[in-house]
């Protein structure tokens, strides 16, 4: 079986575990008068989970791939030339979004998602540091107003020793 088939079986098998928890698990513990609501906490989790095993099964049964004499196209992933792809900056990348989520809380948000939205454009290569500055510190301040003021959601913008 080939890589992707692999990876859409993984992918399956956590859609059908995260499936099963948002259909019987999450809704146990609703109060009364919310069970009556036509829209539920776990009704995004239910729709994201039946799309990912649709996905996932095409992906699994190889409907998704063109006719057996057709030409591959440029954009198709060739899995022998791996090695000529920039995996190094998609690992930088990764690393750079765990790192993020791990200095959310003791960094603030708006610390945390300034130096994440720097960082990541200079690992793709951006070097304007006059414009990504100012664009990563507005994307930023305009979300947590977004959330903070907006939809009134407390998300903490400066480091915990702040005290702010």
């Amino acid at each position: 079986m080939a890589l992707d088939r692999w990876i859409a079986l993984i992918f399956v098998v956590f859609c059908c575990a995260y499936g099963y928890l948002a259909f019987f698990t999450m809704d146990q513990l609703l109060p009364p008068f919310m069970q009556r609501n036509p829209v539920w906490p776990s009704t995004f989790p239910k729709v994201l989970s039946v799309l990912g095993v649709i996905v996932g099964l095409i992906v699994l049964l190889g409907l998704e791939k063109p006719a057996p004499g057709a030409e591959p196209s440029a954009s198709d992933i060739n899995y022998r030339r791996l090695h000529e792809y920039k995996l190094g900056q998609a690992l930088m990348l990764l690393a750079l979004m765990v790192l993020y989520a791990l200095m959310l809380r003791p960094a603030g948000f708006l610390l945390a998602t300034t130096v994440f939205l720097v960082g990541g454009s200079v690992i793709l290569g951006e070097r304007k540091w006059h414009v990504m500055v100012p664009t990563a510190l507005l994307a930023t301040g305009f979300v947590w107003w977004l959330v903070q003021e907006v939809l009134g959601i407390f998300l903490r913008p400066f480091p915990f020793f702040m005290g702010i």
